[in-house]
């Protein structure tokens, strides 16, 4: 009977109200179904487009690659390696250099064949797929953008509150529960009791999201 080939889970999310349980779940899931022993989950909670040297969880994958404890590196997209191609396609190529496979969930595909060599397939598709990561970001920040922009022309007050250093970019994504439950009809109110977050945070909240076009961008 074969040794199960050692893997590691790649998972990543941009803010601290984002939670990895799903993408951490369902790759465990397919590792048990392919006979892949997961060694280690490497985690991170940074921007995707932050430069390699930033990120600690990719770094750990090179050390257990570079140390030949893992063959396959799974993520659930390519987008949470990164959303930059340049990162993105350098860290293939290491992977490559040291016979190890990438999986990703999102299509249930592999870079390397069973024998070894390069799919060709997957090549293709990974360079297509980094390549929309990089540019759903960058169509990300436009809307960002755009929206403060016609907030401002609205007269909305978006400077940041009195006393604080969040951004309302930042208050919006610290704040994504509090976003839902606003969307939803909740009181202020309410959306405090239901998120257990206090009144005037609901309320700060709120007052970002009075433009019209702020709503559309955080559907």
């Amino acid at each position: 009977m074969s040794k199960p080939l050692p893997a590691v889970i790649l998972v990543r999310v941009s803010t601290k109200k984002q939670e990895t349980d799903r993408q951490v779940t369902e790759l465990k899931a397919v590792a048990a179904s392919k006979g892949w022993d997961v060694v280690e989950i490497a985690e991170e909670q940074i921007g995707g487009t932050k430069d390699a040297s930033a990120r600690t969880g990719l770094n750990r994958v090179r050390e257990l690659v570079e140390a030949g404890r893992v063959k396959k590196v799974l993520v659930h997209e390519v987008s949470r390696i990164a959303r930059r191609n340049s990162v993105a396609h350098e860290f293939l190529e290491f992977l490559e250099s040291h016979s190890v496979s990438l999986y990703w969930h999102s299509q249930g595909i592999e870079t390397l064949l069973p024998n070894g060599k390069r799919n060709p397939a997957a090549s293709i598709m990974f360079s297509l797929l980094s390549e929309m990561a990089r540019a759903e970001r960058e169509t990300m920040v436009e809307r960002i953008n755009s929206g403060l922009a016609e907030a401002r022309r609205k007269g909305v007050k978006l400077g940041r509150p009195k006393g604080t250093t969040t951004t309302p970019r930042e208050l919006i994504e610290r704040h994504r529960d509090i976003v839902k439950q606003l969307k939803a009809g909740q009181s202020v109110r309410n959306t405090a009791k239901i998120t257990g977050k206090g009144m005037s945070t609901v309320q700060r909240v709120k007052a970002v999201l009075g433009s019209e076009s702020l709503r559309r961008l955080c559907a």
